[in-house]
Formats: C-alpha cells, structure tokens, sequence
C-alpha cells in the first residue's frame, strides 16, 4: 500500500508539479497525526483495565468517605438551617416586641396627651365659668347700681313732680276759686239761665257714673303702663323712660286723689247748676258746656302740648324715629283729668290735640305752636282757639 501510495504521489508531482507536492506534504502528516493518535488511545486502552482493578479496590473506601463528606455537608446544612430559623426567629421575636413596646408607648403617649387635654379642657372649661360668672356678678352689680341710681332718680324726679303738682294744684284752686267766684257772680247776675233741680241731678248722676268707671281705668291703664316703660328699658330708650315714669308717678297721684276725694255739696258747685253758655264740635257732633267745662278742655289742650313737648324731646335724646303716636301718654290722654265736668272722650281728644303739636316742638327743639314761661308749657291762644273752636251761646 506503501508503495503504490508513493509510487502515485511521484507520478502525480511529475504530472502537477510543485502544488501537487505540497498538497501531497499536507495529507501526509494529517495521516501522521490521525496514526499517532490512534496509537495514543490504543496504549489507554491497554493501561486501563489495570486502572479499573485499582478503582475496584478503592472504590469502597470512596464510597465511605464520600457518605462522611455527605453527611457532614448535611449535618452542617441542618445545623445552618436550623441557625438561620433561630436566628429568624430571634429576629421575628425581637420585631415582635420592638412592635409591642412601640405601641405601647403610642398607647401611653396618646393617654397621656388624652388626660393632658382633658385636663387642658377641664382648666379652659373652669377658667371660662370663672370669667362668665364675674361677668355676671359685674353684670349684676352694674344694674343692681344703675336700678339705684334708677331709683333714687326716680324719687328725686317724684318729689320735685310732687313739689310742681302741689304748686300746680295750689295754682288751679287758686284759679278755680276766682273762676267760682265769677261765676257765682254770673249766676247771680243771670238768675234766670239757673238749671233745673231735674237737670242737676242729672248732671250730678253723669259725673258719678264717671268718676266709677276712670277709677277701674286708672287702675287698668297702670298695670299696661308698667309694661310699657319695661320695655322702654330694654330698648335703652333711657329719655322716655324716664319721661314715662314721671307719667306713671302723676297717674298714681291721680288715683290717690280720686281715692280720697269727698266732693261738696253739689248744689254749691256752680257748674252743676249753670247753664251751658258755650258749643263745641267734635266727631261731626255738638256738645254744649259751661264756663267750667271750657276751661277744663282748655286746660286739656295744654297738658296735652306740655306732655307733647317732652316726650318729643325724649325721643330726639334717644335718637328714635318720629312718631307720637308711639308715646304711652298720647294712647292714654288722661294727665290731669280727675273725672269732673266733661266727659273723658272729651278730655282725651282735646288732650291728643295738644300733645302732637307739643310732641312736634318737642321733636325738632322750637315753639311753634306754643311756648314756655314761668316753668310751664301752653299751647298758644290762638292756636287753642283754632282747636277748640268755642261757639257763645248768647
């Protein structure tokens, strides 16, 4: 095989020359190698089988170290895990009460700051009842010494009214005196217009028929009088409150007269048996009267205008709005009446008459309707002429 093998080759390098050659080179030690390797394994395999009876003989003592190795690996595995649960334990455990006592200081904490609020609430609570009741103790004190100084102004006002009544008292006997005595004088010069024993009566039975029914509205108008100047201390209206209890003050004086009056005789009161000498319009209706019936409207008109006057000035003190309609002493009409000579309807319409022309001086500060002298208001004569509008019978 040899030959024919490099017998072909020579032939092949004459026939392609130097390529050929070396290709030739090449192939050769490839088979080289490829035979030098085939011998390499066939020597393993002859060497192995002896290796083989080797490892036969060892393989035992192998295995047993190996099972140690092995078991050992376990072992340490084991006690590794066993450690690294331990420890996770240890760790869950201590998490575990790092956690309880965390929450059990937000537990104390948050009691604690809950009893501190509550404490800072009871303090704030006490501390404001505190404050409100020495509020109102002071709020206490200052009316108990407004309600005196109330007081005191009151009677002070009581008696210096008293005093102005007694004056104004003394001034209309006085006044009722001379009008007595002039008309005694007229009836004596006027015999023949005397009335009639019939037509006294009847005027006497008139004026006591009044004086009952103005006692029951004295004591009715007193009672709704008191709770109207109540109500003028709630609203501060400190002007007309006091106005209007120097009107309460004069109605009681009133009632008290009335309570302890005895009239005379009436046959020696001359109104009671003069004929009327004068006419008078209201309501669309005539009503006659003598001279004493006159003067006592007259003296209406000009309370009315002096009570008027005063409770107009009160309420631009207070700043309240315009309206005499409002006034306690308007709705009432009955300062100065005491139930003799003309019937009540009279007395307060004329009264009424007096007071809005006064409440209208009183309000803007003039005399246009009336005036002030010698400590008393009057309407002036001719506006009481133009209101009253006497018609002489003769």
């Amino acid at each position: 095989m040899k030959t024919v093998g490099v017998v072909t080759t020579t032939i092949l390098c004459l026939l392609l020359g130097a390529p050929v050659l070396a290709y030739t080179q090449q192939e050769q030690q490839s088979d080289k190698q490829k035979q030098e390797q085939q011998d390499k394994k066939n020597k393993e395999k002859k060497a192995k089988p002896e290796k083989s009876k080797g490892a036969q003989q060892a393989a035992p003592q192998q295995q047993q170290r190996a099972q140690e190795q092995q078991k050992q690996n376990q072992d340490k595995q084991q006690q590794q895990r066993a450690q690294e649960v331990q420890k996770q334990n240890q760790d869950k455990q201590q998490q575990r009460a790092q956690e309880l006592q965390k929450q059990n200081q937000d537990k104390q904490q948050q009691r604690a700051q809950e009893l501190q609020k509550q404490n800072q609430d009871k303090q704030q609570q006490r501390a404001q009842e505190l404050q409100q009741q020495n509020q109102d103790k002071q709020q206490q004190r200052a009316q108990e010494l407004q309600q005196q100084d109330q007081n005191k102004q009151q009677e002070q006002r009581a008696q210096e009214l008293q005093r102005q009544n007694q004056n104004k008292q003394q001034e209309q006997r006085a006044l009722e005196q001379r009008q007595q005595a002039q008309q005694q004088q007229r009836a004596q010069e006027q015999q023949g217009a005397r009335l009639s024993q019939q037509r006294q009566q009847q005027l006497v039975e008139q004026q006591q028929q009044r004086l009952v029914l103005y006692r029951q509205q004295l004591d009715h108008q007193q009672v709704v009088l008191q709770q109207q100047t109540a109500q003028l201390q709630q609203q501060k209206r400190m002007a007309q409150y006091r106005i209007q209890g120097e009107y309460l003050e004069h109605l009681r004086q009133q009632q008290v007269f009335l309570q302890n009056d005895r009239h005379p005789d009436y046959d020696r009161d001359p109104y009671f048996y003069t004929a009327p000498t004068y006419r008078y319009r209201r309501a669309g209706h005539y009503y006659e009267t003598n001279q004493y019936g006159a003067d006592y409207l007259r003296q209406a008109i000009n309370y009315g205008y002096q009570e008027g006057f005063r409770a107009g000035r009160a309420d631009r003190e207070d700043r309240w709005r315009y309206n005499y309609r409002d006034s306690y002493a308007y709705r009432d009409a009955n300062y100065g009446y005491n139930g003799y000579y003309v019937e009540r309807d009279d007395y307060n319409y004329y009264f009424r008459q007096g007071f809005r022309r006064g409440y209208e001086d009183g309000y803007y500060s003039r005399y246009r309707y009336g005036r002030y002298y010698n400590g008393n208001y009057s309407v002036l004569g001719a506006i009481l002429s133009q209101i009253l509008r006497l018609e002489s019978l003769h």
